[in-house]
């Protein structure tokens, strides 16, 4: 059998799909891999497993047939023609001038203009076996279509591979959309970009960066209102509030996610996050709270805030109190959130929207609309 050379394949390749390689062309066991790669070997299975199941994605089916025969060593098969039967792996049609293996380079520089477009509501991208490329076309509101992009098959190969787009809708004529990967990786290249155009020094964090969505606030300190940078994304409820409805309303309005946020900068500045993680149930049930005395001195500061973060747990009750403090205080996200605590899917955002609401009635009925003031 011919022996696939790892070299040969691009360095922009996953992981998973060289394991694919590796076991489907080279014969290469489930556990030999598992032990070159130092991972289980029900890791391998399920990769290997994974990418099998998507051969009935045509683009993809025609990228790892490609990528073999790219990585194949003519020397240690003299017998093999190119007029040889295609592997059985292969189901649907491929060109006869198989396009080139699309290098880093090209990737970077056509996934930036090509994700950008397919980033862009109604865009799909469209390809066909009897084409040499695959469009980019957007739906308009008149109903027409605009085709916004061209790339090279190859290009779109890698696109499949790296899990940018996913198949909407197979055919004569395929469709694409981007996929969560694809907008992540969109916005580490234009993030790259930008750091690169400004000139900055510093270490890149291209994988931090692309989960955090930077916005501007006004804070009150001793100088007065000021500006502060913060980042949108950090906050389970700060992504609900930028969420909107049919009617193009905010699921949350800013006077929840105010309330959510003022939680949070109160259970921050008690310093409360290890023994409340350890055990959180004394918050939501009478008991002793801490050696709280009024009378003790400057430094009450972290003990003000503790006590205004049980009083509002006592005021949401359990179940509400235990939804805000996941995720207002804990940062969790809905889905882990409702797992946890046994809850159907889809139900954490109603609760915590109820939840929210009784906040701000909280704070509201206690300190009125301009406080507490923290510290």
């Amino acid at each position: 059998m011919p022996e696939l050379t790892v070299a040969s394949l691009p360095d922009w390749l996953p992981a998973a799909v060289r394991h694919y390689l590796d076991h489907t062309e080279d014969g290469t066991s489930l556990r030999e891999l598992a032990r070159r790669e130092g991972l289980h070997a029900s890791t391998i299975l399920r990769q290997v497993r994974r990418f099998e199941n998507r051969r009935e994605d045509p683009l993809m089916d025609e990228a790892l047939p490609a990528l073999s025969r790219h990585a194949l060593r003519p020397s240690d098969d003299p017998a093999r023609k190119d007029d040889q039967p295609m592997s059985v792996h292969t189901r649907h049609c491929v060109p006869e001038d198989q396009p080139a293996i699309c290098d880093e380079q090209a990737l970077v520089r056509e996934g930036m203009r090509v994700l950008r477009r397919l980033a862009e509501p109604g865009a799909v991208m469209a390809i066909a076996p009897d084409l040499e490329k695959a469009v980019v076309i957007r739906d308009l509101p008149d109903g027409k279509s605009l085709r916004t992009a061209v790339l090279e098959r190859s290009v779109a190969h890698a696109f499949a591979l790296k899990d940018w787009v996913t198949c909407r809708k197979p055919g004569r004529v395929s469709t694409y959309e981007i996929t969560s990967a694809g907008r992540a990786a969109l916005k580490r290249m234009v993030d790259e970009e930008d750091r690169r155009r400004q000139g900055m020094a510093e270490a890149a964090t291209p994988f931090g960066e692309q989960h955090r969505v930077w916005g501007e606030r006004e804070v009150m300190d001793d100088g007065g209102p000021r500006r502060v940078r913060y980042n949108l994304a950090e906050s389970p409820v700060a992504l609900l509030g930028r969420r909107r409805d049919r009617d193009g309303k905010p699921f949350l309005e800013p006077e929840l996610v105010a309330a959510a946020e003022r939680l949070r900068e109160d259970f921050e500045l008690a310093q409360m996050g290890p023994r409340v993680a350890q055990n959180w149930d004394r918050f939501l049930t009478g008991g002793d709270r801490g050696a709280f005395q009024p009378d003790s001195g400057l430094g009450e500061g972290p003990s003000s805030a503790r006590g205004r973060v049980a009083a509002a747990l006592r005021d949401l009750g359990p179940g509400l109190g235990d939804v805000a403090l996941r995720c207002c205080c804990f940062l969790e996200g809905l889905e882990v959130a409702e797992k946890r605590m046994g809850w159907a899917a889809r139900s954490g955002k109603i609760v915590l929207r109820i939840a929210l609401m009784r906040l701000r009635r909280h704070y509201e009925d206690t300190y009125g609309k301009s406080g507490p003031l923290i510290g």
